[in-house]
């Protein structure tokens, strides 16, 4: 099974790399800037353990379909969760459904990031969240998890910023959690490999 997840990563970096997108292959720990209203986080990614959730999220980074995108959901202790809609709440372009690699090792623990996805588990596209404590109920059990592909490096104290916001309940649209200021990501950057 493994064997078959790095196939289907390779694969997807290739069908990356034909679309003319910029993403090394060779580089397994990449690192991407994202400029908030906030402030500035920095993640680092783990391609050995997520090379498809890693190569997904790398796409959405370098095409810029997470910039002036939203923080929709805010949960103080829980999540930070966005890149799906923009400030105005319409839902951004979506592209194929990935591979759930919850089963990498990886642990839902504070200040990592992982992606989102719907109750079954090969739904996570674009949006992703960021722990806001060690959520083991997220990880696989019985169950699939939510596959954690990467850890914040600068830039907790900005999280944590995002994580005490107000929120509310948006009838609009009939979400919870919402914050009242929207919480804008300006700009994600692919960093130059060290």
């Amino acid at each position: 099974m493994a064997r078959i997840l790095i196939l289907i990563g390779y694969l997807f970096t290739s069908m990356v790399m034909a679309k003319n997108v910029a993403i090394d292959p060779n580089n397994l720990f990449p690192q991407v800037k994202l400029e908030t209203s906030k402030g500035t986080i920095v993640v680092e990614l783990d391609r050995i353990k997520a090379p498809i959730t890693v190569d997904n999220f790398l796409t959405y980074v370098v095409t810029g379909e997470y910039n002036n995108t939203i923080f929709h959901r805010v949960i103080e202790g829980f999540v930070v969760q966005g890149g799906g809609y923009d400030k105005n709440y319409v839902p951004r372009k979506v592209g194929e459904n990935i591979v759930n690699e919850s089963g990498n090792g990886l642990k839902n623990q504070t200040y990592t990031i992982a992606m989102a996805k719907e109750h079954r588990p090969h739904t996570a596209n674009r949006q992703f969240f960021f722990n806001m404590a060690d959520n083991t109920n997220l990880d696989p059990g019985i169950n699939w998890g939510y596959a954690v592909f990467g850890a914040v490096t600068q830039g907790e104290e900005v999280l944590e910023e995002i994580a005490k916001q107000k929120t509310d309940f948006n009838a609009e649209l009939g979400w919870e959690d919402v914050p009242v200021e929207p919480i804008i990501l300006i700009k994600a950057t692919l960093l130059p490999a060290v």
